[in-house]
C-alpha cells in the first residue's frame, strides 16, 4: 500500500522525474492492474455509491450497487482500450509502438481521475471531479519518456488520445445508462 501511496504522490506532485522512474519500470500488467487500478478505481465507484445511494438518496440501494460494481468494471476497460490507442497512435506522431509503457501512461494518467473520485462521496462536491483534468497534463507529460515521442509532436499525440477516450466515455457512458436505466 505504502508503494501506491508513494507512486500518486509522486505522479501527481513531481510528473516529470516520476515519468522517468516510470519509464525504466518493467511492463507488468497484471501487476499495475492488481495493485494500481484495482484499489484506485474503487475510490470513484463506492464514493459515488455511497454518494447516490446514501447522501444525496439519488438511487435506491440496489440500484446504486450495480451501477459501482458496472462502473468499477469498465474502468478496467476503459483502462485497456486507451491504452491500445495510445499504442496504435503512436506511429502517427513518430514515437515507438510499446504496449506495455503505453499502459503504464494511461494507467498513471487515471491517477486524478480516480482520486477526484472521492468528492462523489457528497453530491453537492461533485463538481470538484473536475480537478480529475490534471490527468491530460500528466499523459502530454509522459509521452516522451514512456513512448518516446517527439517533444513538438506531444500536444497533438496527447489531444488525439484525449478525443479518442472522450469518444470511449460518451459510448460506455450511453451503454451504462442503457443497461441500468
Amino acid at each position: 500500500m505504502d508503494q501506491l501511496f508513494a507512486r500518486a504522490k509522486a505522479i501527481l506532485l513531481t510528473p516529470q522525474t516520476e515519468w522517468e522512474v516510470v519509464a525504466a519500470e518493467p511492463g507488468d500488467a497484471a501487476a499495475l492492474f492488481a495493485r494500481y487500478v484495482a484499489i484506485l478505481a474503487l475510490i470513484p465507484a463506492i464514493a459515488g455509491f455511497i454518494g447516490s445511494s446514501f447522501v444525496g438518496r439519488y438511487s435506491s440501494f440496489l440500484s446504486g450497487l450495480m451501477s459501482a460494481v458496472v462502473s468499477y468494471v469498465l474502468t478496467f476497460l476503459v483502462v485497456f482500450v486507451v491504452a491500445s490507442i495510445v499504442n496504435a497512435l503512436a506511429p502517427t506522431f513518430g514515437a515507438q509502438k510499446s504496449f506495455p509503457n503505453a499502459l503504464k501512461l494511461t494507467v498513471y494518467s487515471y491517477t486524478p481521475v480516480w482520486l477526484a473520485g472521492i468528492f462523489l462521496l457528497i453530491p453537492g462536491l461533485s463538481f470538484l471531479t473536475i480537478l480529475g483534468l490534471y490527468g491530460l497534463y500528466l499523459l502530454w507529460l509522459g509521452l516522451p519518456p514512456l513512448m518516446a515521442a517527439p517533444f513538438d509532436k506531444s500536444v497533438p499525440y496527447a489531444v488525439a488520445v484525449v478525443a479518442c477516450a472522450l469518444v470511449l466515455a460518451v459510448a460506455l457512458g450511453l451503454l451504462h445508462a442503457a443497461m441500468l436505466g
